[in-house]
């Protein structure tokens, strides 16, 4: 590629790209001495698996790697015991080694699902942290003002709503920061609300003397509902360890607008080749479920294989379009006796309440044994033969009486 091309590649999906004029410097300078880029993406262990809406900043990073440049996946051992503030109204309570340790050998086996393990340099941000001493954090603290730090937004807020900040968070900005300066990164990468922490970066690079790194920053992806921010606790997201039939399920389950930011933000395509998609979607060359059938295999395929991204688009196909049963459906057992469907899809976990079963009830969305169910208090009986309940388009069970 061009140094334009390279430019245009990198950008795709990104929001902040500080200073654009300063990556084209260091691409030029890179091409011409053939030393790579070094490009840095930190996150902290405090979770202990991911979604897609995670991998947004690492497919950049992804990019990068693709050009032959040297990345390095941070984990943020040290400072995961520190808490990241960004986007909290509250002090979140910081994780212990133990906790961290456990949810970075799950990231690193996520991780690797994208990025080519042999050409990523993998670092925790431990092996220079846990080596300060007080005097090294009081000299690392000189570096800025709490002027400069009560500037972020975070902490801004919490203080107009007269929310405590704990002393440990002004903190976090300052190591995050460090770690640029450790690693002598060309770039760092983050989400949208990092960009104060990447900038801290830049500032303590300067600093120490360095070239201040340039920041490329990403956005936040929607969730299924195309509202909030993907997130594990609102239910609207898609995991990446998901069972391909039930990642594809999901991914057909949004709308059509939602279906070309996933496509900018969760695959590899180019610009043009999405607009080409969006041409066809529009004049009705192409049906829009038919390009959103391509978005969920793009989506499995990076995660699973072709094969199972296949798979699980025959297994849609044959449960919701041509309305049959799906091959492997969960299977319980109950006492015997006679229950009350409401009942019933409450205990089984089906409904997350009885309200919520007669509702689902009332408008139409439970079937027993492939029939339209209608009564809350329908009998059931449960014996050895069992019988089939379906909730939604996806939900399956079979209970059986012993």
């Amino acid at each position: 590629m061009t140094i334009d091309e390279q430019l245009a590649y990198l950008k795709k999906g990104t929001v902040d790209v500080i200073r654009e004029e300063d990556l084209r410097k260091k691409l030029e300078r890179s091409a011409k001495t053939g030393k790579p880029l070094r490009v840095k993406l930190g996150l902290d262990p405090t979770a202990p698996d991911i979604h897609v809406g995670h991998t947004v900043v690492i497919r950049k990073l992804k990019a990068f790697q693709d050009l032959g440049h040297t990345v390095i996946f941070l984990i943020g051992d040290f400072t995961g015991m520190i808490g990241d503030p960004s986007g909290k109204n509250v002090t979140r309570p910081p994780l212990s080694r133990e906790e961290v340790n456990v949810n970075a050998e799950t990231y690193k086996r996520q991780m690797f699902k994208l990025l080519d393990p042999e050409k990523t340099e993998l670092r925790f941000n431990g092996e220079w942290m846990d080596k300060f001493n007080a005097a090294d954090f009081v000299k690392l603290c000189a570096k800025t003002t709490v002027k400069q730090i009560l500037e972020r937004d975070d902490f801004t807020k919490r203080m107009a709503d007269e929310k405590p900040i704990s002393l440990h968070e002004l903190l976090y900005p300052l190591v995050q920061g460090y770690d640029s300066v450790a690693l002598e990164a060309d770039v760092e990468l983050g989400g949208t609300d990092q960009k104060f922490n990447l900038l801290m970066g830049r500032n303590l690079q300067r600093e120490y003397d360095q070239e201040p790194q340039v920041i490329i920053t990403t956005p936040l992806l929607e969730g299924l509902d195309g509202v909030n921010k993907m997130s594990k606790s609102l239910n609207n997201y898609i995991g990446i360890d998901e069972e391909p039939s039930e990642m594809f399920g999901k991914v057909m389950s949004i709308s059509d607008d939602l279906m070309w930011r996933y496509y900018e933000l969760l695959t590899d395509l180019s610009v043009p080749e999405i607009e080409a998609l969006k041409a066809d979607s529009a004049s009705g060359a192409e049906n829009p479920r038919n390009i959103k059938v391509k978005l969920a295999k793009y989506i499995i395929r990076d995660f699973h294989s072709t094969e199972a991204a296949d798979a699980a688009e025959d297994e849609f196909n044959r449960v919701f379009v041509q309305k049959e049963i799906p091959d492997e459906i969960e299977e319980k057992t109950m006492p015997a006796g006679s229950y009350k469907l409401a009942d019933l899809l409450a205990e089984t976990g089906l409904a997350a309440s009885k309200g919520e079963a007669r509702r689902l009830i009332e408008q139409g969305g439970v079937r027993v044994n492939g029939e339209k169910a209608s009564v809350a208090n329908m009998e059931i009986g449960l014996d050895t033969d069992g019988c089939l309940l379906q909730v939604g388009k996806r939900k399956f069970l079979k209970l059986s009486g012993q």
